[in-house]
């Protein structure tokens, strides 16, 4: 009777951080200037005027020598409905992206448009923003854009497009501005990589040995990078290996688990050919050292899952340091 085969594991993933950035003199000031509810952009040599505003001339590649307002209203040049928001975006219900020409520019902003449904839409219609209550300096500022009739009070304030705004006027000093990147995906792992974290919710450490060359790598690669042919054979590993390089983790960071100071490690298990990365804990960090000889630690059988949390760290077993020759070719 043949064996039906295992279904591979998949589980939803996270990956998160705070991206940091300098805005420079040129988008400082626009920033700014979307905190009083004025938008700015740059003049080029050519007379052209980019919006958002460019931080080099694209003809002369210099620095802009003056900013000036543009809009508040503006004309949609081509749009892109998104019937369904997601995650993060401008809104909550159905809108439209845009590319707006606001008066007074040349170039097109990309923004969202709130125009109720997709039959509201066209290419040529008036938009006005939609501006925040409490203003920061960010692009969110602008909530949206809306239609706009030509009897809108934003319609008549664009007569003040084109005043010229000093890059050095008032708050142009470069300011720092945080934005959040959030990605959230369905990860599926391979057939081999499924048996590895299967095998740790069973307290096993799973390897694959390529059937050319005899190479074992873990966690399991599928295919011998060496030789392109499928590893088909598990091998089952202690948890005892070698350190062979590793760092030490003095700089702390957002969502860190382990106190600074830290050793984040490669570690050789015996009979593998390939090091995997993980914490050294159970020692000062300045014990740590290339060939010393650690065993896993596994957290409580009760937290086990398929997953290499399982093993919460390695620390040193007392065995004297592995002779520099029996991993050199592993580094």
């Amino acid at each position: 009777m043949t064996t039906p085969p295992v279904a591979p594991l998949s589980a939803p993933l996270d990956i998160s951080f705070d991206y940091t950035r300098s805005l420079g003199p040129v988008l400082s000031r626009f920033m700014a200037g979307l905190a009083r509810r004025q938008i700015l952009g740059s003049r080029g040599t050519d007379g052209r005027v980019y919006v958002p505003p460019a931080e080099y001339d694209p003809v002369t590649f210099v620095p802009p020598q003056e900013l000036v307002t543009v809009g508040p209203g503006g004309t949609v040049l081509t749009w892109s409905w998104q019937p369904e928001p997601r995650e993060g975006q401008p809104l909550t219900q159905p809108f439209a992206w845009a590319l707006i020409k606001l008066d007074g520019s040349d170039t097109g902003l990309l923004h969202a448009v709130d125009a109720g449904e997709a039959a509201n839409m066209h290419i040529g219609m008036r938009v006005r923003p939609r501006w925040a209550d409490s203003p920061a300096g960010h692009i969110t500022n602008i909530v949206c854009f809306e239609p706009a009739g030509s009897d809108d009070p934003s319609e008549r304030s664009a007569s003040a497009a084109g005043e010229p705004v000093p890059i050095g006027d008032g708050g142009a000093d470069p300011r720092m501005i945080v934005t959040p990147i959030r990605l959230h995906y369905l990860h599926s792992a391979s057939a081999e990589e499924s048996r590895y974290l299967r095998g740790l919710a069973e307290g096993k450490v799973i390897g694959q040995r390529c059937p050319a060359c005899h190479k074992v790598y873990v966690p399991p690669r599928g295919a011998c990078p060496v030789d392109g042919v499928p590893t088909t054979t598990d091998v089952e590993l202690p948890g005892v290996g070698t350190v062979t390089t590793f760092c030490v983790v003095n700089v702390p960071f957002q969502g860190q688990r382990v106190p600074s100071p830290y050793v984040a490690a490669s570690v050789l298990l015996d009979g593998a050919d390939i090091a995997f990365q993980h914490l050294i804990l159970g020692c000062d960090p300045a014990e740590v050292r290339m060939g010393m000889r650690v065993r896993a630690v596994w957290k409580p059988r009760e937290q086990w899952g398929t997953t290499s949390e399982n093993i919460d760290h390695f620390e040193p077993n007392g065995e004297p340091d592995a002779p520099y020759d029996s991993y050199a070719h592993h580094l």
